[in-house]
């Protein structure tokens, strides 16, 4: 079986590949429907070929406000986690990667 150029890069980098997915610290996005920031990220973390488990905060207000409390009343979406550790949204993951820090923080 060929091995694509995206597969080559990540053997370099030291992932290998699991499932589907590259064996890395989860991530979560917490997120709603119509977000276009919540859309943004899914699509990072898709383009980068991470895996991400999303949960619709939409859907569960009180789980919302849960995060909210316990995240310095970050109130926006997405929340975006790295296995417990909250990271921030969109932009804050956006500047993450562009500074070569998102990588290294999923265990990279």
């Amino acid at each position: 079986m060929k091995t694509s150029t995206k597969e080559l890069i990540w053997q370099w980098l030291g992932f290998e590949k699991s499932h589907g997915g590259l064996e890395m610290t989860g991530v979560t996005i917490y997120s709603t429907a119509v977000c276009p920031f919540c859309i943004a990220a899914k699509r990072l973390f898709d383009n980068l070929g991470i895996e991400f488990s999303e949960v619709r905060l939409d859907r569960d207000p009180d789980l919302r406000m849960r995060l909210a409390q316990e995240n310095n009343n970050w109130r926006t979406v997405p929340m975006i986690f790295v296995g417990d550790q909250f990271i921030g949204g969109f932009v804050e993951a956006r500047s993450l990667h562009k500074d070569g820090k998102l990588l290294p923080l999923l265990g990279g």
